[in-house]
């Protein structure tokens, strides 16, 4: 059976709408899941005429009222916005839109309504004039499920990197590596990846210094102290994990198959590769999250510079639309 993918709509001032309806427009979308956009159904009519889409917008209540059919988007419709919110500007109301979209999609997935959630981007600014203080989708997510233990995945094209840090600077980043959250990370890789289908993935994890410390040679033993015994407790439990590896030539190996997700011990380990595999295509995917909801992101902005005006491009939307696919539970 087809996993359904709910699809959150982002900021309607934004170019979240052009994205998923251009996204929409795609039969192999329709070929692989059952995608149902939450969000404002008069908003996605506006945008038809801007990205010259010959699809019709059904209004549905209930997941179960879907026509799944390509040419035709099932929306979710929760009716919060004006037809005529203009395009590229800061606006409570959308941002209010936004958060309650992913509410929606989050109460869904926890009635097993729907397998998997991709959103389209939202604006800080504007959900914060909207009443919702949060830096972003990953920490309204978070909230939502009653998660504390949760990481950033992203992938490209032949390559899957999970994060034990990301938004902190390099030495507090090494501060904070420690072997608890080395072992929670590897796990959270091998259930994400079991969960859709990957049998004894392989986790592999990067060294902090150059060549993997080399026995001591480079740093201060930070791969003895902080990373081997989360490996080994990993490992213990019967976790394919390994390493630490030179991540140098770590990303190379697993892109060509060797290993089926990287872990980067920080934010540009793990970001630079990614986006020199394809930052078209780069995926942004919150995991941990309790419910075993997964949830993925286009790696860009609301980009208002250019919404409305039929400039945006959707590769990234499909990209993070296939992931979700590609890693929605199968259980």
């Amino acid at each position: 059976m087809k996993p359904i993918i709910g699809i959150t709509m982002g900021d309607a001032a934004g170019i979240g709408p052009e994205i998923i309806v251009k996204s929409l427009m795609d039969k192999d979308i329709y070929d692989q899941c059952q995608p149902i956009v939450i969000g404002d159904a008069k908003i996605l009519e506006r945008v038809k005429p801007i990205v010259k889409a010959d699809v019709q917008i059904n209004v549905i209540h209930t997941v179960s009222e879907a026509k799944n059919e390509f040419g035709i988007i099932d929306v979710i419709d929760l009716d919060l916005l004006p037809v005529d919110l203009p395009f590229g500007q800061v606006s409570g109301e959308a941002g209010n839109a936004a958060y309650q979209y992913i509410a929606k999609a989050v109460a869904l997935a926890k009635e097993k309504e729907i397998n998997a959630i991709c959103t389209a981007p939202l604006n800080k600014e504007a959900m914060h004039k909207g009443g919702h203080l949060y830096p972003g989708h990953t920490e309204i997510l978070a909230k939502l499920t009653d998660t504390e233990d949760f990481s950033m995945m992203l992938t490209a094209p032949n390559l899957k990197v999970i994060h034990l840090t990301t938004h902190v600077g390099l030495i507090k980043a090494i501060e904070m590596i420690n072997p608890e959250r080395t072992y929670k990370v590897i796990k959270l890789a091998h259930e994400t990846l079991s969960r859709a289908g990957i049998k004894n993935p392989s986790v592999a994890v990067c060294g902090i210094n150059p060549h993997a410390g080399e026995n001591g040679l480079f740093g201060n033993g930070e791969e003895e102290e902080k990373l081997i015994p989360g490996i080994e407790k990993a490992k213990a439990e019967g976790i394919n994990a390994s390493g630490p590896h030179p991540a140098d030539t770590l990303f190379f190996r697993a892109a060509r198959g060797d290993f089926d997700i990287v872990v980067a011990c920080y934010h540009d380990q793990g970001h630079a590769p990614i986006k020199v595999m394809g930052i078209e295509d780069g995926v942004n995917i919150t995991v941990g999250l309790k419910g075993g909801v997964i949830r993925t992101s286009v790696d860009h902005g609301t980009a208002f510079d250019i919404a409305g005006k039929n400039i945006a491009d959707s590769r990234s939307m499909k990209a993070a639309i296939k992931s979700a696919i590609e890693l929605a539970p199968r259980d």
